[in-house]
């Protein structure tokens, strides 16, 4: 490794770190503690209905956008589900709880929500599928701060929007 490319590592790294945690979330989801069942109850106690869709819904989106941003591979895409993902997370579980993760605050989701928009504005690197494959200067700048953002956002509120039902 040499000077020139100490910046792709870095960003395999920073994607790496991101996508690895949001995939081991979604793994949780479907194998971890509750499981799937588990999981769907407390969707649904939350609001989210039906809980089970819900849950697999999250799981794999999780799952899936978790692994495309650590190889790098339609990383706005990847990047924009992600933020999809916790716009739902911060409406639903984390928005009235203020901002410090450690009272269950949105802290968290933002710092994951900012990570993925960075990346996807800088782009994946020189070592991503995106490069390899020719993409990734289409996918990365303006074109993927607003497909990450536009996307995340509005898919979350859309999800929102169509599926969230809390109890009064």
């Amino acid at each position: 490794m040499n000077a020139s490319n100490a910046p792709d590592f870095v960003l395999l790294i920073f994607r790496s770190s991101i996508g690895i945690t949001i995939a081991a979330h979604g793994w949780n989801k479907i194998f971890g503690g509750g499981k799937i069942k588990g999981t769907g109850r407390w969707f649904q106690s939350i609001g989210m209905k039906p809980g089970i869709f819900h849950a697999w819904v999250a799981a794999l989106s999780e799952i899936l956008c978790g692994l495309l941003l650590t190889l790098g591979f339609l990383t706005s895409f990847a990047a924009s589900g992600i933020i999809g993902i916790m716009v739902v997370a911060g409406w639903t579980v984390h928005r009235n709880n203020g901002f410090f993760i450690i009272k269950e605050g949105w802290e968290y989701v933002f710092v994951l929500s900012i990570t993925a928009l960075t990346v996807a504005t800088l782009g994946p690197g020189d070592w991503s599928i995106d490069h390899i494959l020719g993409i990734s200067d289409d996918l990365m700048g303006w074109s993927g701060f607003w497909i990450a953002s536009g996307l995340g956002i509005g898919a979350g509120l859309l999800q929102l929007v169509l599926f969230f039902r809390p109890e009064k």
